[in-house]
């Protein structure tokens, strides 16, 4: 078996584990259990919390003790233990504690994967900007299938969503273990508490053009999960209760409406190569940010009735809107950090983007669909989007070399 198809593997099961339950959650907890936009906006500011550290010390980890293949495995199992004794709750405070200490080991296994995919390619003599993201576009396939699966097995709307993703959970943490080796870093007599711990990582913020680019990712890393938590619940309660929609495909099956996002992915992530190699980070990522304004604005706008074609398109421009960000993201601080420091590298970016974005957005968004209603909330969030894009385009200064890979 090929290297490629193995990782192709890995990162199937690897987001259908997030897929089973990261986008039907928020219509479970608003629908079945009754939650607020409060409380649903904390379970997904959970993945903030889990990211503010726990990336950065798996990182290190396996930078220094165990190799992040291993890692990869304990961390699935772990958490698909706690996803299970989640599923039953359905009082908040067991269930968001459950949920959360699941996802805490959930987290740091989306940076480790990549350190162990970018080691393989490395190891393989392949080029990680050609080669990672035709692996990668699998990650989102499993999401999709995920979704989907979920969706027509009835499980949308209630806890079976996550038996399903423990299961795939417990697959991959088996699975992690037959990958191929990544080696940690021999220590040096005499080293620091910096390398020990391998903290060396953080000393990028030192670095202007690296701070600045952090900084940007948490700003944006903000809209990553608003539509996770509340796109859901927006066609299936807000109008599912509206007897004009009762019954339209959106509102029914809302999960597959959703997934075109997913689709949208599989492409963008194919063209990543192309538009690092042509416009460089600095204009993918703007182009990125743009696309948040339009996910935004279109959800706000359309409705599973007449206008249904501006949901579709809003799902279509998520695509370019995550990938953009994400994926280039993620193989620029590679290419931009010493490979003795990868993992915990990939680690901080998880920090700032799943971290501190995703907690403060995640919270905002809520106090915000409480406050404002729907669709109110989706343009004051593309009104942000808007903020930060021009924002970054004045302040984040980079020139881009046609002939360098990013």
């Amino acid at each position: 078996m090929s290297i490629k198809f193995r990782l192709i593997i890995m990162n199937f099961l690897q987001y259908a584990i997030w897929g089973a339950w990261l986008i039907s959650l928020g219509a479970y907890l608003g629908g079945g259990l009754e939650f607020s936009g409060r409380q649903i906006g904390s379970f997904f500011a959970t993945m903030g919390i889990a990211s503010l550290f726990m990336p950065a010390i798996m990182g290190i980890i396996a930078d220094r003790w165990v190799p992040a293949q291993k890692l990869l495995g304990i961390c699935h199992l772990i958490a698909a233990v706690l996803m299970i004794a989640a599923a039953p709750q359905t009082d908040y405070v067991p269930l968001y504690s459950l949920i959360l200490c699941s996802v805490m080991f959930y987290m740091p296994t989306i940076s480790l994967s990549n350190s162990v995919a970018y080691n393989a390619l490395s190891k393989a003599g392949l080029e990680t900007v050609k080669a990672f993201p035709p692996i990668r576009v699998w990650g989102t396939v499993g999401f999709i299938v995920a979704m989907i699966a979920v969706d027509l097995l009835g499980f949308a709307r209630s806890s079976m969503q996550l038996y399903f993703s423990a299961a795939l959970s417990v697959i991959l943490g088996a699975y992690a273990f037959t990958l191929p080796n990544c080696p940690v870093a021999k220590m040096a007599k005499n080293q620091s508490w910096i390398d020990v711990m391998g903290l060396r990582a953080f000393a990028l913020f030192k670095q202007k053009k690296m701070a600045i680019f952090f900084l940007f990712s948490m700003l944006l890393g903000v809209s990553l999960q608003i539509t996770n938590a509340f796109g859901n619940d927006y066609l299936t309660n807000h109008f599912g209760s509206n007897p004009a929609y009762a019954g339209t495909f959106g509102v029914e099956h809302a999960n597959i409406l959703i997934s075109l996002s997913q689709m949208s992915e599989t492409l963008c992530i194919l063209l990543i190569p192309f538009f690092l190699k042509r416009f460089g980070i600095k204009n993918v990522m703007l182009i990125s940010m743009c696309a948040w304004v339009l996910r935004f604005a279109l959800l706000g706008a359309g409705n599973p009735g007449s206008g249904v074609w501006m949901l579709i398109l809003s799902m279509m421009v998520y695509g370019v809107a995550f990938d953009f960000f994400n994926i280039s993201g993620s193989l620029y601080v590679d290419k931009e950090t010493d490979h003795s420091i990868r993992s915990s590298a990939q680690g901080v970016f998880m920090i700032m983007t799943n971290g501190f974005g995703a907690f403060f957005g995640s919270y905002a968004a809520g106090e915000v669909v409480d406050r404002m209603g729907w669709p109110a909330s989706w343009f004051v969030f593309a009104g942000y989007a808007v903020v930060v894009t021009v924002l970054f385009a004045i302040i984040f200064k980079y020139k881009h070399d046609p002939k360098a890979v990013i």
